[in-house]
């Protein structure tokens, strides 16, 4: 019986002819995403669902879905999707999340020419029948600064068509090494450097911890005075009041929005300042774009209904069903290994090794190593996947090594993972127990034996008394409850680390007061994705 995939929103015919064309058995009802009751009462008779931002995939739905096998998101946000409940349930979510690329750069570059001739306010001056020529007056692009925040897929196109309007070009991105800057044309920057160079600031990283307001009041203040601001990537990147602020007293001399802190925005300090040009969230607004990704997601579905493989997924590597049962736990190891490279690595990534010893050798090694990269990749960008990593860090510059070796020691197998930049090598290894549960083994070449927690707090240290007694206590004392406590040393006197699993994360205040103490080279907090 050939496969019956639901359309239940809009998606063009191109794309529906896609699924024929393969043999399935298309439903294409539109407007289907809206209507939530209907979505349950059907949704049981098919195999693959997709959709764009209007059908929400929630528990309910996914608990309906009887038959599902794959959700696609023509788009890269999957907002509307539970992914964890879509995992638990057996079924793969994809997504495209390279198909906005050209468009969503092209409206940065947009917005930045509407800025810098502040053509919408002298559009709507003209229309009202004034002829108010020497009201706007504007700049030129050409050979002004541009400093790009994140030089990854759409930042690198900003940075490509910025240079063929002669503009120079300068990019912060700490994943960025020098050989794809020298490939882009661009001049690597420090953050600071950059704020007090550029004459134009465009944004183009996701919003994470680490991202959330880099244009602070702080960092604002560092820019150089009559800078024009650009954000086509996401809300929460500035602070919204600092800026209108910082336009108020004509330190910023204009702002490009394309995105908001709230969406949808119905009010916001910025709106009705005339050197603010504003958008509705169009970055992924033309005709092209839409038709790419629509494309993009019925090929993906279409391939792994009718032969397996999978694309863009964002909870499931390319592994089959019987690999899938031996390598899930070593799967998961290569994500955990990769998560803490990443998140102690904060300068460009120039080389990833991996080592597989023992039995791992023998399994799906370009899984395992996606899992890895992933882990790795998505501390500065969440929306990575299993599959997107490997493309992520090709385009960064990034090289990527694996080796095995047969069984070398007392484990059946492990995974050894090395990150390499230009000023350290940060080594970590892990190994699978009988009991299905990923252990940290290795760390810095000192040997521990670590369960894997949600929440964990890493730190490192000369071998002295009195660091069990000073976590132990400052935990305590502050209401952190340690679930397990892994110490290891190089030798007596030397290097030595401590790895704390924790019931919930550390307040940042608590960090700074072991900080504080003057006995720790590091103090790190980490999390895991250990569903």
């Amino acid at each position: 019986m050939a496969p019956k995939v639901l359309v239940s929103d809009a998606l063009s015919e191109t794309a529906v002819q896609i699924f024929r064309d393969r043999g399935i058995d298309v439903t294409f009802e539109p407007k289907l995403g809206k209507d939530k009751e209907r979505l349950l009462d059907i949704i049981g008779e098919f195999d693959g669902l997709a959709i764009r931002s209007n059908t929400k995939v929630t528990d309910k739905v996914l608990e309906a879905a009887t038959n599902l096998k794959v959700v696609g998101r023509a788009g890269i946000g999957v907002d509307n999707v539970d992914i964890p409940a879509a995992s638990k349930k057996g079924v793969i979510v994809m997504n495209t999340p390279f198909g906005n690329s050209v468009t969503t750069a092209e409206h940065a570059i947009s917005l930045m020419m509407a800025v810098a001739r502040q053509i919408p306010e002298a559009n709507a001056s003209t229309h009202a029948g004034k002829w108010e020529k020497s009201r706007f007056m504007g700049v030129e692009l050409f050979n002004k600064t541009l400093g790009v925040i994140g030089a990854g897929n759409i930042g690198g196109i900003v940075c490509d068509r910025a240079l063929g309007l002669r503009m120079k070009v300068v990019a912060y991105d700490p994943f960025l090494s020098e050989e794809r800057a020298t490939k882009l044309g661009v001049t690597k920057v420090e953050l600071d450097e950059l704020l007090a160079r550029a004459d134009f600031i465009t944004l183009h990283v996701p919003l994470t911890d680490k991202t959330r307001n880099i244009l602070s009041a702080e960092n604002i203040a560092k820019t150089k005075k009559g800078v024009r601001i650009i954000n086509c990537a996401r809300g929460g990147l500035i602070d919204e009041d600092a800026l209108a602020e910082a336009l108020k007293s004509g330190h910023v001399a204009g702002a490009g929005l394309d995105v908001f802190a709230v969406e949808p925005a119905t009010e916001s300090p910025l709106f009705g300042m005339p050197n603010v040009v504003c958008t509705p969230h169009l970055g992924a607004s033309t005709t092209e774009a839409q038709e790419n990704v629509a494309l993009q997601v019925a090929e993906q579905m279409a391939d792994y209904l009718i032969s397996g493989a999978v694309q863009n997924a964002l909870n499931m590597p390319s592994v089959t069903a019987e690999e899938a049962r031996v390598m899930g736990p070593w799967l998961k190891l290569a994500q955990h290994l990769g998560a803490f490279a990443g998140q102690l690595t904060e300068e460009p990534i120039k080389a990833i090794n991996i080592l597989y010893d023992g039995a791992v050798a023998e399994m799906n090694l370009d899984a395992l190593s996606c899992g890895a990269i992933a882990g790795i990749m998505k501390a500065s960008n969440p929306d990575v996947n299993m599959i997107s990593a490997p493309i992520v860090a090709k385009e960064r510059g990034v090289k990527i090594s694996t080796t095995t070796q047969a069984k070398s020691g007392v484990f059946d197998a492990y995974i050894k993972l090395t990150v390499v930049t230009d000023t350290r090598e940060r080594s970590i290894a892990g190994t699978v127990f009988s009991d299905g549960k990923p252990r940290f083994i290795q760390i810095k070449g000192i040997t521990i034996d670590a369960e894997v927690g949600a929440d964990m707090l890493y730190t490192t240290n000369r071998d002295v008394p009195g660091i069990i007694g000073t976590l132990g206590q400052t935990m305590g004392e502050n209401g952190v409850n340690i679930a397990n406590f892994t110490l290891g040393r190089s030798s007596a006197g030397a290097d030595a680390i401590a790895l704390l699993y924790l019931d919930a994360p550390a307040p940042e205040a608590v960090l700074d007061k072991l900080r504080a103490t003057g006995m720790f080279k590091q103090v790190r907090p980490l999390a895991f994705d250990i569903a």
